[in-house]
């Protein structure tokens, strides 16, 4: 009975991730595919947490869902305050009559969704995959979290170069030079009040994520995309850096993650012989500096991005 529920749960979180998926792709009005988008984000964080993955759950519903969505509400506002509605509107009719367009990316989601089912279908019963082997070495990894053994230690340089492409994506926006938006107006009771009660509990939920990483689902990544979600609720409520964050403590902190890894793991590789070979007695406090740099430089990027201008002193 158990396997029976949990089947039409699954399948119910498929159907209706794929409807909220074709929707966003194929409606013609931007504000509908954007909320569309979102709740599609979600309910994929339901399709991870049925997976047994609640550290991509996190990661999806607080950057796939959360922050992404509020770019995309707040580029869709830009927009519209940038150009007249007649303009908008245009655009919006333009996409209603891209069928072709429309028709070729659903022949090519088909043969993707095919080709994936074949590969899982062929899959055998009981594919252990590498989960033997990260289980036999997780006691040399410094955290009892198979998920933070692996990010962090058994396969660190993956996760380097994740940061360091954070950091790229944050460059390639400033150095298109978009204009500031325009300043906001007070906000309102309502999300002023929410603001004062989320960030602190967010800034807390961040803080349990990044410690509680070490043995459980959380880390850097998921601990980052909240604090940055507590900081794009400030500013979404008028908050703005002040001036004496704008320059070097700004970029100092996004550096920090990035920097803090690669220097950690050239000093390694040369007292171990090997790239980010971490010592099995300094590798749990190790992975704790490094995961406490990359969560503070990832939520630092995020809330830039989010910004989506070069901060100055006379801009911010």
């Amino acid at each position: 009975m158990e396997t029976l529920i949990g089947s039409t749960i699954d399948i119910v979180i498929g159907l209706i991730a794929l409807g909220l998926a074709w929707g966003a792709l194929s409606s013609a009005k931007l504000f509908k595919a954007i909320v569309l988008f979102i709740a599609f984000g979600l309910m994929m964080a339901l399709a991870w947490v049925r997976l047994n993955a609640p550290d991509v759950a996190l990661a999806e519903a607080a950057i796939g869902a959360g922050l992404t969505g509020a770019l995309l509400l707040t580029a869709y506002k830009n927009l519209r305050a940038s150009t007249s509605v007649t303009n908008v509107e245009k655009l919006e009719l333009g996409n209603r009559f891209s069928s072709g367009l429309t028709v070729a990316s659903l022949l090519i989601a088909v043969l993707v969704a095919t080709g994936l089912g074949y590969a899982v279908w062929m899959l055998p019963p009981e594919a252990a995959g590498l989960s033997i082997r990260v289980a036999a070495d997780l006691g040399n990894s410094g955290v009892t979290n198979p998920v933070t053994a692996v990010l962090l230690n058994f396969r660190g340089y993956d996760t380097l170069l994740e940061l360091f492409v954070l950091l790229l994506a944050l460059l390639g926006v400033w150095s298109l030079g978009l204009p500031l938006p325009q300043q906001e107006t007070a906000p309102g009771l309502v999300l002023d009040t929410l603001s004062r009660l989320l960030v602190p509990l967010l800034i807390m939920v961040a803080a349990y994520l990044l410690w509680v990483g070490a043995y459980g689902p959380g880390g850097a990544f998921q601990a980052g995309a909240v604090l940055a979600a507590a900081g794009v609720l400030m500013l979404l409520s008028g908050a703005r850096l002040p001036n004496a964050w704008v320059g070097w403590p700004l970029r100092l902190m996004l550096v920090l993650g990035p920097a803090t890894f690669l220097l950690l793991g050239i000093i390694t590789g040369l007292l171990e012989g090997r790239f980010l070979q971490l010592p099995i007695e300094w590798a749990g406090v190790l992975i704790l500096v490094i995961e406490t740099a990359a969560t503070l430089s990832i939520a630092a990027a995020l809330i830039a991005l989010f910004m989506g201008t070069r901060p100055s002193k006379e801009k911010w």
